[in-house]
Parts: structure tokens; sequence; C-alpha cells
């Protein structure tokens, strides 16, 4: 069922609104606060399967949040909440190994780093050292032979 949140009720209000509602609902709402305040309420109540969204004028969704079970979110063939975090801080990493001159390299299942001021295309450069990816690393390479 769609369900419209009206943008002067409280925080409160919004938790009722959630702890009433069922699976599948998608609430609705035109007010930045009131998107937050209702995730915040998702969050806090434990909803599982209800849809929140923020609506322009024209009735488009500019952003929806949604609940569910880390469990059920593992099967997706989407990321879970845990492996974006950790794409982030991979991403982090990424921009200190820029920042401290070093950069990466992959050569079929192997990564490779080596100071910036080498030569990429040195692949035997003495100061290269080949990266402990924990398998988490494949090559393009190696996936056409599967």
């Amino acid at each position: 069922m769609e369900r419209y949140i009206a943008d002067e009720l409280t925080i409160s209000e919004i938790r009722d609104i959630v702890r009433e509602s069922a699976q599948g609902d998608v609430l609705c709402c035109y007010q930045e606060r009131i998107f937050e305040s209702g995730k915040a309420a998702l969050v806090a109540e434990k909803a599982v399967g209800i849809t929140l969204q923020l609506l322009d004028s024209d009735q488009y969704v500019i952003r929806q949040a949604s609940s569910r079970k880390r469990s059920e979110q593992s099967g997706d063939k989407q990321f879970t909440d845990r492996q974006l975090t950790v794409i982030k801080a991979l991403e982090k990493v990424l921009k200190h190994c820029k920042k401290e001159g070093v950069q990466l390299i992959g050569f079929s299942d192997e990564l490779v780093a080596q100071p910036t001021g080498l030569d990429p295309l040195e692949l035997m450069s003495a100061y290269a050292l080949e990266v402990d990816t924990s398998d988490a690393y494949k090559g393009a390479d190696s996936l056409q032979g599967r």
C-alpha cells in the first residue's frame, strides 16, 4: 500500500506510521526532513520490507530507501552495505597510494606495486613488489578461460 507522510508530522508520529506499516508498503514524503526522520524510524523500528520515497512536486522519486534484513541482502546480485563500505575503504587506500607515489599495475592474476617514477612498461623492475591480494584480485585475462 502507498501512504503519504504529511509535512508537519513529528518524529514520534513518523515512527508510529512505520510501526503500523506492513511489508511491501511504500511511504512517500515531500520534505528532506521527513525523509531523514523516516529513514531513522525504519532503523529504530527494525522495519523490514518497507520503502521510503522522497518525491518532488511532479511526483518523481528523488531519493529512496528500503529496509531489508542483511541475510536477504547478501543473496542479491548487488553489493551489501558492508561490501560497499569495504569498497570505499579500498578507494581511500588507492588515494593514499597515489599521494605517496605508489602505482599499481595489473598483470594477468598479479597486482604489482612500484614507485610512480618508474616506467609501468618496465615489467621486471627490481623495485616492483607483488601485492598479496588474498585472491580478491582477478585479472581479466584469467576470466576468459573460465
